[in-house]
């Protein structure tokens, strides 16, 4: 295996080259091609996903996120659509300057190269990466799960059918056989792969982050909470955390744990109790599960044991906690927070500021719901991940988030003095 996924990187590598130099009008009809042929290639797409999704348990909280349906792909073309019509992130000069010596010295954007990507059951990452990292200049090596593998390759033979049409190396995007053996070699192809960039559950984070030679960057698990201060509109509260929470429990913006100003103990009821017609399991602490006893379906309502904190249900399910202060639930994140995504509910300028202050996450929201941590929804056409680190890139990425820069030094005959 290992000769063949050099191979398979080398010419990852080669195509990354040649990118470089088409024009940005050409991958413009590339993405709009692409987003046209999807209608065509869907029977193929959606049998092929029909396999993977027969082979998953439909209470596995991946299954969502594994279901393509034609209103899903109908969204994807969309979204590429809408990052055709994006602005090049390329050649973008971000410094210029002239020094004494007359040398004239610019910074500008550049492709990072060949993008990594490794990633669970999540068949719409496909199209999303491909079509950012072309845009972006970059070529791309996929590394997905082998409970998408057929939908992932159905997709990939479509990309590169439209990408020869361009006389565009297909190269430009690798899917690589779906073997957990292929995963070392990829982390560690450091000649070959730029950056890794993991798509999945803390667990797949945690992996590449041990096991990786190239460099990574941290994307995915949110561990989200959303703080009810004393100060909350209850009607507000309500409806974000009913949004936060059901919208679509098995992604990583979702809802997980609700923190309660303990001044407002006698309005949990009406916060929570829209969650009740879709079904939520609520962990409870015990003042927020007294306060719930007879209220709450009981079927639904259980007393909260330390592991529902700090957990990314990924499903109907949520942690609750009674708090007495901004300063206690503020801890309370620091403590338990992936650092993706947190949100305050208050009328209270002051704690505002503070809990905007105080949180260290990529995205922090004010009186509205999490659910919006979202490339498109953040005007970016799409996204590649949703980084939780602090280096190079931070929430959403973004095209400009999958370039680097280079210096541009022009001269007239210059030299350093000896």
């Amino acid at each position: 295996m290992k000769e063949t996924l050099t191979s398979l990187f080398r010419n990852a590598r080669n195509a990354s080259r040649e990118l470089v130099a088409i024009e940005d009008s050409v991958i413009n009809a590339v993405l709009l091609d692409l987003a046209d042929a999807i209608p065509a290639a869907a029977p193929s797409i959606l049998e092929a996903n029909r396999q993977d999704l027969e082979r998953m348990d439909r209470s596995n909280p991946l299954y969502d996120r594994l279901l393509l349906d034609e209103k899903r792909l109908a969204a994807i073309a969309d979204d590429i659509r809408n990052v055709a019509s994006l602005p090049s992130p390329l050649n973008i000069v971000l410094e210029e300057r002239r020094l004494p010596n007359g040398l004239q010295l610019k910074k500008a954007t550049v492709p990072i190269g060949v993008i990594g990507i490794i990633y669970e059951a999540r068949p719409n990452v496909t199209f999303d990466v491909f079509a950012l990292c072309l845009k972006s200049g970059n070529a791309t090596v996929l590394k997905g799960g082998s409970d998408a593998h057929a939908s992932n390759t159905a997709i990939v033979k479509c990309i590169r059918e439209i990408l020869d049409r361009h006389a565009i190396n297909p190269d430009t995007i690798t899917l690589l056989p779906s073997e957990r053996e292929a995963a070392g070699y990829m982390l560690n192809a450091v000649e070959h792969i730029d950056v890794i960039i993991p798509r999945g559950s803390q667990q797949l984070i945690d992996f590449v982050r041990q096991n990786a030679s190239v460099p990574v960057i941290e994307t995915g698990a949110g561990i989200v909470h959303t703080y009810i201060d004393k100060t909350a509109d209850t009607a507000m509260a309500a409806d974000i955390v009913f949004n936060a929470k059901t919208r679509r429990p098995s992604v990583c913006n979702a809802l997980d744990t609700l923190l309660v100003h303990a001044g407002r103990i006698d309005d949990l009821q009406a916060f929570v109790a829209p969650l009740a017609e879709k079904q939520v399991i609520i962990y409870a602490d015990e003042t927020a599960y007294q306060a719930l006893l007879g209220i709450y379906p009981e079927t639904l309502l259980e007393h909260a044991h330390a592991e529902h904190f700090g957990t990314e249900f990924l499903s109907l399910r949520l942690s609750v906690r009674i708090v007495g202060s901004l300063d206690e639930a503020i801890r309370h994140i620091a403590r338990y927070s992936s650092r993706h995504s947190e949100a305050i509910i208050t009328n209270d300028p002051l704690a505002k500021a503070e809990f905007i202050k105080r949180v260290d996450a990529a995205a922090v929201y004010v009186n509205t719901s999490t659910a919006f941590t979202d490339g498109a929804q953040f005007g970016l056409g799409a996204e590649i991940g949703i980084s939780t680190q602090k280096l190079h890139a931070r929430g959403p990425m973004g095209l400009r988030e999958l370039t680097s820069y280079k210096w541009i030094i022009e001269g007239e005959g210059q030299t350093r003095p000896l």
